[in-house]
């Protein structure tokens, strides 16, 4: 019997191991798919970025000596191996044409602001969710659950950057809550001035996590263990916040890693809307100036961050659930 549960440990300890592996190899297959598809499809879109560096009335005499010295007059393979060995040499996708300078530095100079937002927009949309849909499921089938449901209904279909304008127009114009735009002087004007460009992104994820906590949430309180639980005198509060919550919990915190890259994308849009100097300001310029090696840097980065943060969640949610295991 002793060696009996040796071996299950053993094999079940090599399960994990192999699950770890896949999972990481994963990741990197899809990191090393999205630097192909950025460096290719970025070079279908019109434009030279030397014509725009050198300005509408340059000759095509200039225009070509630019162009070879940024080695745009190279072949596409050729340009990709560049790419490839600047990216795993310098761990950087090279100089902007613009700036001229290293497209690493410009993305970290931008970063701060936006990892914050995306942050707090995650913070938002987490407690938000949370109070809607535990108030939602204690009240099944009356009139707020009615209303609280209605509300993902009509908000999923709205354009985030509509979303941002409307919060703009009611609480910065008519109530002056918040500033229109821009980044506040300090941690606290910082703060006060991210908050509504915050809730605008957690707008596009709070519909969904509504639905799923719901679901999840009126599983559990109808099982059988919260029975018993409330058989055994337990208060309602205590098994509601410590059980239910608790166990409801795990799949919506995986389907907000699933939808991590689409709050990262209405981020960089958000951005925009509110006049903020994030990666989203610097992605939008450097898309109208043709700066291949910033919008391949940006994509990048991003990519790996979508990456990162899907693997740790279902990393997490295999720890927490052991039921998972081998199942990914």
């Amino acid at each position: 019997m002793i060696r009996s549960g040796r071996t299950l440990t053993k094999s079940a300890g090599t399960a994990s191991y192999r699950w770890l592996v896949t999972a990481v190899l994963r990741a990197a297959a899809v990191i090393l798919l999205v630097m192909t598809a950025v460096f290719f499809l970025i070079r279908i879109v019109p434009g030279d970025p030397a014509k725009m560096i050198l300005g509408e009335y340059s000759t095509p005499e200039a225009i070509a000596r630019m162009r070879h010295t940024l080695g745009l007059d190279l072949p596409l393979w050729e340009q990709f191996v560049r790419f490839v060995k600047t990216l795993f040499t310098q761990g950087d996708t090279g100089n902007s044409i613009i700036a001229g300078t290293s497209t690493r530095e410009l993305i970290a100079e931008r970063a701060p602001v936006t990892l914050l937002l995306i942050g707090m927009a995650c913070i938002a949309a987490i407690v938000i969710a949370l109070l809607l849909a535990t108030l939602a499921a204690t009240q099944k089938d009356k009139l707020l659950d009615h209303l609280i449901r209605i509300f993902p209904t009509v908000t999923l279909g709205m354009p985030i950057f509509w979303v941002g304008l409307l919060l703009i127009l009611v609480f910065s114009v008519r109530l002056r809550w918040f500033p229109v735009g821009g980044i506040g002087e300090g941690w606290t004007g910082t703060l006060h001035s991210l908050a509504l460009p915050a809730i605008t992104v957690a707008f596009s994820q709070i519909p969904t996590l509504i639905r799923s906590l719901r679901v999840q949430m009126l599983e559990v309180l109808e099982s059988d263990f919260v029975v018993t639980l409330k058989a055994a005198g337990i208060p309602g509060r205590v098994i509601l916040f410590k059980h239910v919550v608790r166990n409801a919990a795990l799949p919506t915190l995986m389907l907000l890693g699933v939808n991590i890259s689409y709050l990262i994308g209405g981020t960089l849009v958000v951005e925009q809307v509110f006049g903020i100097k994030g990666i989203g300001s610097l992605l939008f310029t450097s898309i109208s100036n043709r700066d291949f090696p910033v919008i391949q840097g940006i994509a990048l980065y991003c990519a790996i961050g979508v990456v990162i943060v899907s693997l740790l969640i279902e990393i997490l949610s295999w720890w927490l659930d052991p039921r998972t295991k081998g199942t990914s």
